[in-house]
C-alpha cells in the first residue's frame, strides 16, 4: 500500500481509504469488523464515515472493530447533517458541533478525531464560526486535522481564507465525488486545490458500480448491485461505448476497468486517498491490490481522452 500526505498536513494517509456508509446498514457489527480488520491487513488505514451513517451505528460499530488497535487506523468522521428533529440538530454551528463531537468520540470509543470533517455548506453559519470551534476541538486535542466534504470551489476558498485571516487551522483536506465519468470538479475545484495544496479525497470512484466491470451492454444489471433497481442514467450506448474502449485498454496491459479507476484518480498528485467502500473483505482486498498501478503520463492521457 502507497501513503500520501493529506494534502499539505503532516498525516500519512494510505492511498486506497474505506468509506462505511454500509456498517449498520447492510453489515451489522461482525461483519463491519471483518471488513475493517481486512483493511488493516491489506495497509488501509484511512477509514472513513459520518456521524449520520446509518444513524450513528457506523460509527459505533468502527468503534468496535477498532478496539485495542486505534493506532492503527486514521479515523475521519464527519458533522453537519440533520440528527434529529428542532432547532440545532444540524448544520455547523458552534452548538451543534460541540455536541456532535462527544457523540462521535463516544460511538468510536476513542478520545481523539484523526480528520473531523463538515460534511455539508451550512449557509445559516458564519464559516469563521465553524472554523474557530474547529479549531478550539484541534487545541483541546479532540481533533488532530480538519477537512470538508461537498463544497464548491468558491466555499472552498472562501474557507481558506477566512481561515487566514483569523489565523486559524483551515481544511487539509476536501471530498467531492469524482470518477472517470463524473469530471465536474475539475473545472475549478481540482485546481484550486492545486494551487491552495488542499488534498482530494475522491469518493465514489467508480461511478455507483458502473467501473466494476460487473454491467454488461444489453444485459440486466446484476441482482444485489447498486444499479440494479435505477440505472440513474448510466446504461447508454455512449457510456457502454466507452467502457468497452476502457476495457480493451486494461486487457492490453492485464489490468481491469476496477483498477484503472482508481489509477486514474491517483495519477493526480493532488489527492490524497480514493474513498471506495466495501461490504465483503475480497472487495476490500480488490480495492487495495487495485492502488498499485501506476500510470504513465502518456497512459494518462489516452485514458483521459476517452472520458466524457
Amino acid at each position: 500500500m502507497d501513503y500520501r500526505q493529506l494534502g499539505r498536513s503532516g498525516l500519512q494517509v494510505s492511498a486506497i481509504g474505506l468509506g462505511t456508509n454500509n456498517f449498520g446498514r447492510q453489515l451489522d457489527a461482525k461483519a463491519t469488523e471483518i471488513v475493517i480488520n481486512h483493511a488493516l491487513d491489506m495497509g488501509i488505514n484511512m477509514i472513513d464515515t459520518s456521524n449520520s451513517y446509518s444513524g450513528g451505528r457506523s460509527e459505533e460499530f468502527i468503534g468496535r472493530a477498532l478496539k485495542g488497535k486505534r493506532h492503527e487506523a486514521i479515523i475521519a468522521t464527519k458533522v453537519s447533517s440533520r440528527v434529529g428533529e428542532g432547532p440545532n440538530m444540524g448544520g455547523n454551528s458552534r452548538q451543534h458541533i460541540l455536541a456532535e463531537v462527544e457523540n462521535s468520540l463516544r460511538r468510536l470509543g476513542t478520545d481523539y478525531i484523526d480528520l473531523y470533517q463538515i460534511h455539508w455548506w451550512d449557509p445559516n453559519t458564519p464559516i469563521e464560526e465553524t472554523l474557530k470551534v474547529l479549531n478550539d476541538l484541534i487545541t483541546q486535542g479532540k481533533v488532530r486535522y480538519i477537512g470538508c466534504s461537498n463544497l464548491k470551489a468558491w466555499q472552498l476558498c472562501e474557507s481558506v481564507w477566512a481561515g487566514r485571516a483569523s489565523g486559524l487551522a483551515s481544511f487539509a483536506s476536501v471530498q467531492p465525488s469524482y470518477s472517470m465519468m463524473d469530471r465536474e470538479v475539475e473545472s475549478e475545484l481540482v485546481p484550486f486545490c492545486k494551487s491552495y495544496g488542499v488534498g482530494i479525497l475522491p469518493y465514489y470512484p467508480l461511478a455507483n458500480g458502473f467501473l466494476t466491470g460487473k454491467y454488461v451492454r444489453g444485459q440486466g444489471a446484476p441482482e444485489g448491485t447498486r444499479l440494479a433497481d435505477n440505472d440513474r442514467g448510466m446504461f447508454t450506448d455512449e457510456n457502454f461505448d466507452m467502457l468497452e474502449r476502457l476495457e480493451a485498454f486494461c486487457a492490453e496491459r492485464d489490468h481491469t476497468v476496477l483498477e484503472l479507476a482508481f489509477a486514474w484518480l491517483l495519477a493526480n498528485p493532488n489527492v490524497s486517498s480514493v474513498i471506495a467502500g466495501a461490504t465483503k473483505a475480497e472487495q476490500v482486498v480488490g480495492n487495495a491490490k487495485a492502488g498499485g498501478w501506476s500510470l504513465t503520463e502518456e497512459e494518462y492521457d489516452e485514458v483521459t481522452a476517452m472520458l466524457p
